[in-house]
């Protein structure tokens, strides 16, 4: 769900993301056809194709050559489904695929005049700030809008979605069918524990997190890992703020970094915080460091995700095993 966390001010509004635009129902595709809520009506060629927008229904005649993105997960999308020489502006957060046209646009505090500039005839958005998306109708812009997906199943939906507006159903569902594919292979790969590894997954510094009901957490879940924060304080956010204390108790056997590149966190310096050297992962080698902007955009970078945690349980557990020894006692 955004790039790198570079700043507090950045922090709160990637929190901000986290908990507030996951938490909406979000209308997506199924992997095969459109849904109701964002239909197309296709001739045999692809075109026009009708999408509900953030102001209604929009129909487009042809792909749309000018596309600008405003979301960092539909510009990682769109290059993967091969509409990447479509895209002529992303947002500042577009930090992947590096040769992403990555403008100093804002997906947070947008400026219509400067998105405009671009003469998009597609604008893709994951958050709605201040009327952004009747702003742009106003000027005649198509907006589509994408909120962060909140599973896998939408990550899917919303690939399907972006594949029959662009022009690129058949990528997409072959990108889709791929994902699919790897991700069955990365759980099928995972160290078997006897009892599950807890996990303390971090957002930040000031240990936002998040818990199994959020789409990170159930990626998390189906690596066979429990979560600590299901039982936090605030838990029913999804994205509660643990405390130090909180976390040494808990004793989590693994540790998940999402903010190394942002705050280069890393097994050494989370080492160095006061108590934390006596929790098992830190003791047993269970932390692990994955990036940030991988950890955040939730297309196909989730399969990077689940793979980089897969890894770190998989060094644990020879670890562990060249040891004579057991992480879960």
């Amino acid at each position: 769900m955004h790039a790198s966390r570079t700043s507090p001010r950045r922090s709160n509004q990637l929190r901000s993301r986290f908990g507030a635009l996951l938490v909406m129902a979000v209308a997506l595709l199924t992997p095969v056809a459109m849904t109701a809520t964002s239909s197309a009506t296709t001739s045999r060629a692809g075109f026009p194709v009708t999408f509900e927008s953030a102001t209604g229904p929009v129909t487009l005649k042809a792909a749309p050559s000018r596309i600008v993105s405003l979301s960092p997960t539909a510009t990682q999308i769109l290059f993967a489904i091969g509409a990447g020489k479509q895209v002529v502006a992303a947002d500042d957060d577009s930090t992947l695929p590096a040769n992403a046209p990555r403008t100093a646009l804002s997906g947070y505090d947008p400026n219509v005049e400067a998105i405009a500039h671009y003469h998009p005839q597609l604008v893709v958005i994951s958050y709605n700030p201040n009327g952004l998306a009747a702003s742009l109708g106003k000027l005649g812009i198509p907006v589509l809008d994408q909120d962060a997906a909140s599973s896998l199943h939408g990550t899917y939906g919303q690939i399907g979605e972006l594949g029959g507006i662009t022009g690129h159903r058949g990528s997409a569902q072959a990108l889709i069918a791929k994902m699919r594919s790897q991700i069955a292979a990365i759980v099928a790969a995972a160290p078997h524990f006897s009892t599950p590894l807890t996990y303390y997954y971090e957002l930040d510094q000031t240990y936002y997190t998040v818990t199994s009901d959020t789409f990170v957490g159930s990626l998390m879940a189906m690596l066979g890992l429990k979560n600590i924060a299901d039982a936090a304080p605030g838990a029913a956010s999804g994205y509660p703020q643990l405390s130090d204390e909180f976390i040494v108790k808990a004793d989590p056997k693994v540790i998940i970094l999402a903010d190394t590149v942002c705050c280069g966190q890393s097994a050494k310096s989370v080492a160095k915080r006061p108590g934390w050297g006596s929790i098992a992962a830190v003791r047993t080698g269970g932390v692990v460091g994955v990036n940030d902007s991988v950890a955040s955009q939730w297309g196909p970078n989730v399969v990077t995700l689940e793979r980089d945690v897969e890894a770190g349980l998989s060094r644990l557990a020879t670890k562990d095993h060249a040891d004579g020894r057991s992480i879960v006692g």
